[in-house]
């Protein structure tokens, strides 16, 4: 008798769902292509513009960006693995990113963990069910002299106190940073949408997004 092995773990596409990418997302990662000697090169910025199109890179994704740079699904989800930035399923609108390094542990980290976890329901990895906030921490934010600190999206909060957890997911705009970005990344602009920072991103020379 033959017993057949079935992975229960790793998530397997759904053969008969159609693509995901859309032309003008495979377009805007084959614009990479001139800056690489490899089109394996380009495989970050893949990653990064299929997140930013979709909100996440699921299975069925990496297939179609390891279909658009000509290597195997492997390689991309070796390398989608590594990183923490990229998330592999939906996630919330904001996420919320706790520093826990050892600066911000001593200034009370756990504390404002267990108020954010305690305010939205969920514990960390977790998603509210109306897809306004997921929670992650990470190891380092890079503001030790602020601890504890923590991202929402991509705005930094320093100095949070448990206490200051409430006000801070009340406030409609705590991931509004007021600083220009550049739309290097940002999803490909659609057929109605005419919002200039809806466009394709044309550049990533700091000192042009400096004077955008």
């Amino acid at each position: 008798m033959a017993w057949t092995a079935l992975d229960r773990r790793t998530p397997v596409a759904d053969e008969a769902a159609g693509p995901v990418l859309t032309e003008a997302i495979r377009d805007k990662i084959r614009s990479f292509f001139p800056r690489y000697e490899t089109r394996r090169a380009a495989l970050l910025p893949a990653l990064h513009i299929v997140q930013d199109a979709l909100g996440h890179v699921s299975h069925q994704a990496m297939r179609e960006i390891a279909e658009v740079l000509e290597i195997q699904p492997a390689q991309v989800l070796d390398t989608i693995s590594f990183y923490t930035h990229f998330w592999t399923h939906e996630k919330g609108r904001k996420v919320i990113v706790l520093c826990r390094s050892l600066s911000c542990q001593l200034m009370g980290a756990e504390d404002v963990k267990a108020a954010i976890e305690s305010k939205l329901g969920i514990k960390e990895h977790g998603t509210t069910d109306d897809g306004r906030y997921s929670f992650v921490t990470e190891e380092c934010l890079a503001a030790c002299d602020h601890a504890p600190c923590l991202l929402v999206n991509e705005r930094m909060h320093r100095s949070v106190r448990p206490d200051d957890v409430t006000k801070l997911l009340a406030d409609a705009n705590n991931d509004q940073t007021g600083l220009p970005r550049s739309d290097l990344y940002d999803a490909p602009r659609g057929a109605d949408d005419d919002r200039p920072e809806a466009g394709i991103g044309r550049t990533s020379d700091v000192q042009e997004m400096k004077e955008s």
